[in-house]
């Protein structure tokens, strides 16, 4: 596969920016063997956003010959007080829900689970005196204004008042990127301030320096979209604003779970923010624009009655956008466009948890109902 046909996959839906965009094709020019990771935190049910958007750049990756890696977070998850702060809980979802639900998940991407690699945090950390040592060495070469400027919007307004455990985050993430010599750490936009300083600090760190065939290189990291809350009343006034206004575990009608069923999926959907004509932070237009990721072998039928101009057919997602910004297409139609059409991507997991998975996603569920 030619240098650019990688990039283009790195590059498509929902890929939201890359930094930066020539230091990658100079890395995939070189020839070598490129690691990416991507960490999450352990705490409620996988929705859409977390799942879907996320798993389908690892695909991409995997598909343009990067090694990828999924990091299950269960330091950070417990340092946030994730499932009640209970760390035995956090370790037990991470590699048991966590790691088979992506798994499902990539499998149902066209992606290979068997050639990601899942790394829990503790295992990284355990009788690892170098990357105790990483550590050390990158809070000499940052300062508590970049700790506090990497913190979450919520985070930064607390002031004096925030727990130290908050700023330990930002250096543990920087410490992962080199920890797991990840040439391109992944996350959505709201992991942006935390790889950039990685990329701030790359050419001084003392330990796992990030190398790419000798040479001392920075990470190039690569965001993905953030798909917007179901329950939104309005359009968030910036791409930070969106962080704090995405899809989230804690509020389950702000999301779509990926294990939710066909009448669920329509439900939350039907309740979902959508303002006619507005195609910018609208999740339902967000949702379908996943569906067109590859190129469609049948069009996306919008179901309209006869007085209304019947059926529409769309083919690419740029036709869908331009005919919803002109009102052509109206919000309840769309919706159950977004219904069917989701319904259809997450069958193979829903189906999975109403079978195998059944009995993992029973303990999710008590566990998350306890906390």
């Amino acid at each position: 596969m030619d240098v650019e046909t990688r990039l283009s996959l790195v590059l498509r839906y929902p890929t939201e920016e890359v930094i930066t965009v020539d230091e990658l094709r100079e890395l995939f020019q070189a020839g070598y063997r490129l690691n990416h990771y991507i960490g999450f935190e352990i705490s409620g049910f996988i929705h859409v956003g977390t799942g879907i958007v996320s798993m389908s750049k690892v695909v991409d990756l995997q598909k343009a010959g990067v090694k990828t890696t999924i990091f299950l977070a269960d330091i950070h998850s417990w340092l946030n007080n994730k499932l009640g702060g209970d760390l035995d809980t956090i370790r037990r979802v991470a590699v048991t829900y966590y790691r088979e639900t992506f798994g499902k998940i990539i499998e149902t991407l066209g992606g290979d689970v068997n050639s990601v690699e899942f790394v829990l945090g503790s295992d990284l950390y355990h009788h690892n005196d170098e990357y105790w040592l990483l550590l050390m060495d990158l809070t000499r070469h940052l300062t508590l204004s970049q700790a506090k400027h990497s913190l979450t919007i919520l985070g930064r307004k607390m002031g004096d008042s925030i727990p130290l455990a908050y700023l330990m985050y930002p250096p543990l993430q920087v410490a992962d990127v080199f920890a797991l010599g990840a040439h391109i750490p992944h996350g959505g936009l709201d992991q942006r301030r935390a790889h950039i300083l990685a990329r701030q600090v790359a050419d001084r760190v003392k330990f796992y320096p990030l190398t790419v065939g000798g040479k001392r290189v920075k990470p190039v990291a690569l965001h993905h979209k953030l798909i917007p809350a179901l329950n939104i009343t309005t359009k968030p006034s910036s791409k930070e604003e969106l962080s704090e206004l995405k899809m989230s575990k804690s509020i389950p009608q702000s999301a779509i779970f990926v294990h939710d069923g066909p009448e669920e999926i329509r439900q939350k959907i039907y309740r979902a923010y959508c303002p006619p004509r507005e195609v910018e932070y609208n999740p339902v237009l967000e949702l379908l624009h996943l569906t067109f990721r590859e190129e469609r072998k049948t069009p996306l039928v919008i179901r309209r009655l006869e007085k209304y101009g019947g059926d529409v057919e769309v083919w690419t997602f740029g036709e869908l956008e331009a005919l919803y910004r002109e009102g052509k297409i109206h919000p309840a139609d769309l919706k159950n466009a977004a219904a069917e059409e989701l319904t259809s991507l997450l069958l193979p997991i829903y189906r999975h948890f109403q079978g195998p998975g059944g009995k993992l996603l029973e303990e999710m569920k008590n566990i998350t109902i306890s906390r």
